[in-house]
C-alpha cells in the first residue's frame, strides 16, 4: 500500500461529468489498495468568473475580500467531489486549507505556507477515508483566510505530500505529461519521460503553466517524487527528479513562453554606488518581482537601465518609480507592454557550444527584433513583440530538433486508457 497525493486542475473538474470522471479515478486508486489524499482547484473558469464579479462592483477591490471570495471556488469543487465519492460507495472527507492544517503568512493573494499541521488529515487516512482538501488556500496566525497565489493549488499539492511524507504526488491536467513546449501551440511536441527538478523550474519559472514554481521548489527541497499525468488518459505520465536521463542528441530540453510581460526603462539615472540598490530594493518593498536587467553605457554621469516585471505589476511598479524620484533623481521613465518572454531550457546547453546563436538566428530569420537577453548554464531568455508567438515558437523547435511525427493528445470527454 501506497500513499498518494493526487492534485486535479480546475480543467480536469470543469463540468458534473468532469468531476465524476475524477471520482471514479480516485476510486480506482483506493481500490488498488493505496490511501489518497486529493487536492482540488475550483471548477473551470470559477476563479475568473469571481474576478469578474468583483471588479464589476469595485475596480480595485480590497485584497482580503479577494482572498474571503476566492476561496469559496475551491471549497465548492471539494464538497461536491466528496459527494461524488460517497455516490461510489466509498468514505470522504472535504476540508478547506486551514483545516488541513496550512499555516501562512499574513500576505493575502500572494501568501506563503509557513508551516503545515496535517494531523486531520493523517487521522482521516487512518479512519480509512479519502481526504479531499481545497488548494491555493490556508490561514494566517491571526485567523486571516489566505490565498497563495494562481496556480498555488499545485504547491498545496505538494507541500502536503512533504508533510505526510506521501510516496509520490501526481499532478493531473489536461494532457499527460510535460511536453517539449505548449501542445496547443505546437502539436507535436515531444512528450518527456523525465525531467530534472532544475529543467523544470526554469520551465515553470519562464512561463510553462503545467507546474506552479513554487511547487516545484517545494519538491526539489523535500526530494518529494512528482508525476505530470493527464486526468483523461491512463498513460504514464512525466517524472520530475533530482536527476533525468538526458536523450540522445536532444541538448533543448524544453521552450517556454510568458506572456504577462512588461518593460520597464528608467532614462538619466545618476552613476552612483548604490543608486541601483536603492531603485530594486523599493520594488522588492513593494513585492514586485523583477526578472531581467540591462543597464546601457554611462554617458554624462548618468545611465539607462531597463528591466521586466509582470503585466500586472506594471502600474504599481510605475507608483514606486514616481515615489522615489526625489531620493534617486532621473531623467523619465517609460514602459513597454505586448510583449513575450521566450526561452529554451536543457541541461544540455552547459557543454554545447552555439545553441543561444542557433536562437538568435532562428528569430532574426522571421524579422523579429530582440529586445533583451537573459541567460544561465541551463536557459536562454529573449524579450520580443508578442505578434509573432506561434511562428517563433514552431520555428525554434524545429531547429532544436524536437519535432515527433505524433500529435499530442489535448484533453477531452473520452477515455483512451
Amino acid at each position: 500500500m501506497a500513499l498518494f497525493v493526487m492534485k486535479f486542475g480546475g480543467s480536469s473538474v470543469g463540468d458534473v461529468e468532469r468531476m465524476q470522471r475524477v471520482a471514479k479515478r480516485i476510486v480506482e486508486k483506493k481500490l488498488d489498495g493505496h490511501q489518497c489524499v486529493v487536492v482540488v482547484s475550483a471548477m473551470g473558469d470559477t476563479t475568473d468568473d469571481l474576478i469578474d464579479k468583483a471588479k464589476l462592483l469595485n475596480s480595485s477591490p480590497p485584497a482580503r475580500e479577494m482572498d474571503m471570495l476566492l476561496t469559496t471556488g475551491e471549497q465548492i469543487s471539494v464538497s461536491l467531489l466528496a459527494m461524488a465519492v460517497h455516490q461510489l460507495g466509498h468514505e470522504a472527507v472535504s476540508y478547506t486549507g486551514w483545516q488541513a492544517g496550512f499555516l501562512t503568512d499574513q500576505t493575502h493573494s500572494k501568501a506563503r505556507i509557513v508551516d503545515i499541521d496535517p494531523a486531520r488529515v493523517k487521522k482521516s487516512l487512518d479512519n480509512g477515508q479519502i481526504v479531499i482538501v481545497a488548494g491555493f488556500q490556508g490561514a494566517s496566525d491571526t485567523g486571516e483566510i489566505t490565498t497563495l497565489g494562481r496556480g498555488g493549488s499545485d504547491t498545496t499539492a505538494v507541500a502536503l505530500a512533504a508533510a505526510i511524507e506521501a510516496d509520490v504526488c501526481e499532478i493531473y491536467t489536461d494532457v499527460d505529461g510535460i511536453y517539449s513546449t505548449d501542445p496547443r501551440i505546437v502539436r507535436c511536441a515531444r512528450k518527456l519521460n523525465e525531467i530534472s527538478y532544475d529543467e523544470m523550474l526554469e520551465l515553470a519559472h519562464l512561463g510553462a503553466a503545467v507546474l506552479h514554481p513554487r511547487a516545484v521548489e517545494y519538491a526539489k527541497h523535500n526530494k518529494v517524487c512528482l508525476v505530470v499525468r493527464s486526468s483523461f488518459n491512463h498513460n504514464e505520465g512525466t517524472t520530475v527528479k533530482e536527476e533525468a536521463v538526458m536523450e540522445q542528441g536532444v541538448v533543448v530540453s524544453g521552450i517556454a513562453y510568458d506572456k504577462n510581460v512588461a518593460k520597464i526603462s528608467i532614462m538619466g539615472v545618476p552613476d552612483e554606488p548604490g543608486v541601483l540598490a536603492t531603485v530594486f530594493g523599493k520594488l522588492a518593498d513593494a513585492s514586485i518581482d523583477v526578472d531581467i536587467i540591462v543597464q546601457s553605457g554611462v554617458q554624462d554621469g548618468t545611465a539607462d537601465f531597463s528591466f521586466t516585471t509582470a503585466l500586472d505589476d506594471r502600474e504599481r511598479a510605475l507608483q514606486v518609480i514616481e515615489s522615489f524620484r526625489q531620493q534617486v533623481p532621473y531623467h523619465n521613465v517609460s514602459s513597454e507592454v505586448d510583449l513575450i518572454k521566450i526561452s529554451i531550457v536543457g541541461a544540455g546547453m552547459v557543454s554545447h557550444p552555439g545553441v543561444a546563436a542557433k536562437m538568435f538566428d532562428v528569430i532574426s530569420k522571421l524579422g523579429i527584433s530582440i529586445k533583451m537577453v537573459s541567460t544561465s548554464e541551463i536557459k536562454v531568455s529573449c524579450v520580443i513583440s508578442k505578434h509573432q508567438l506561434t511562428d517563433v515558437v514552431g520555428a525554434l523547435h524545429t531547429a532544436y530538433g524536437l519535432d515527433t511525427v505524433e500529435n499530442v493528445f489535448v484533453g477531452g470527454p473520452q477515455d483512451r486508457r
